[in-house]
Formats: C-alpha cells, structure tokens, sequence
C-alpha cells in the first residue's frame, strides 16, 4: 500500500511538469550506518560504502529567491559484508537562493530500495544439506531527510550547471524484523545538475 501511494506521488508529479523547470542530476555518495546525525566525519574516513545516483527534478512553485520543488531518484550503494542496495525514491523540498550563483536546499523524501545481501546466505535443507538462500534480495522501505548547498557554475547560460553536496539522513526498514527493524544511515552525495528550462 505504502509503495503505491509512494509511486502515485511520482506519477503525478511527472505530470504536472509540463511547464515548471526540469533538471537532471547525477552524483557520488558515502554512507554510513549510524545514529541520525552521527559520525559526520566518519563520511572522509576508511571503510566507504560507496555508491551512485541519478535524479530527475522539477519545481511546483519558483519565485525570486525561493523554489518549492521535487525531485525522483534512483540510486545505489554497497554496505561492504551488508548489502547492495537498489533505491527509487521522491523527495519535496524548498530551495533558497542566495543569489545567482548560492543555494541551500532541505527535503523530505521515501520511497522503495531493494536490498541484495553482500555475502553468501545458507539454508539448512531437509537432507542435511546447506543450499544457497541468498535469493534476489527483499523490499524495503526508506525514508529521507536531506540538506544541501551548492553553486551554479553560470547562470545566464540557456541550460546552467550546478556541483552541489548533499548531507542525507535515511532510515530503512524493516530491515532484520526480529531485531534490527530500523537501519539509519549517514550519507553524503557530491554532484552535478543541469537545469533543462530555465526560470
């Protein structure tokens, strides 16, 4: 139920977008599993959880300094002897800009990510014998909190580019329901986006 009202969401966001500006985006993250708001230096540090994500955003509402926006993503990342975890999720969020050239955005988000176990899984048969159970991973769900800042390169060119770094909070669930249901990560995302029309 909660993976169809999450997939409504992005069907009609798309929808509505005929005449709001669109930007595509792609970054770099590192996530740790951590309490929300921990270990933010640990994100620089040996192990990395590395991973990838592409977005796709428009916006409801833009003003002078402000945008109310949304964004769908799809995304990556490998918790070494955790998991591979596969992800499409909505964020909503509020941009303020600057000027031109600075901005600051936070959002909310959730959305689906599959989870694909990173090491082997056995299962005691009833002959006696241990088979592979590792399977094609489970569903889970997610749920987000983002801040970002970031600079656009040239903002009177007809598609400008912004880099921009993104601290997220995301917690999955229900990850190992008899005693981990929730597991909370740290992330940060490095990337460019392109606004495709502009304001």
């Amino acid at each position: 139920m909660k993976s169809g009202i999450i997939l409504l969401c992005m069907v009609a966001g798309l929808s509505a977008t005929a005449q709001q500006n669109k930007e595509l985006g792609v970054a770099v993250t590192n996530s740790n599993s951590a309490f929300p708001f921990s270990k933010f230096g640990g994100l620089f540090q040996s192990p990395f959880h590395p991973g990838a994500e592409l977005s796709y955003g428009f916006n409801w509402k833009t003003k002078e300094k402000h945008d109310w926006f949304q964004q769908i993503k799809l995304g990556y990342f490998y918790h070494r002897f955790v998991q591979h975890g596969i992800s499409l999720y909505t964020t909503f969020g509020y941009r303020y800009k600057f000027s031109a050239h600075f901005f600051t955005e936070v959002a909310l988000g959730a959305g689906y990510l599959h989870s694909i176990p990173a090491t082997a899984k056995f299962k005691l048969g009833s002959d006696g014998e241990y088979k592979n159970d590792k399977g094609l991973g489970r569903m889970q769900a997610m749920v987000v909190f983002n801040v970002s800042a970031g600079y656009t390169i040239n903002p009177a060119h007809k598609k400008p580019v912004s880099v921009f770094a993104t601290y997220q909070q995301r917690i999955q669930t229900p990850f190992v329901k008899s005693y981990v249901p929730l597991l909370p990560y740290n992330s940060l995302m490095i990337g460019v986006k392109m606004r495709l029309k502009k304001n």
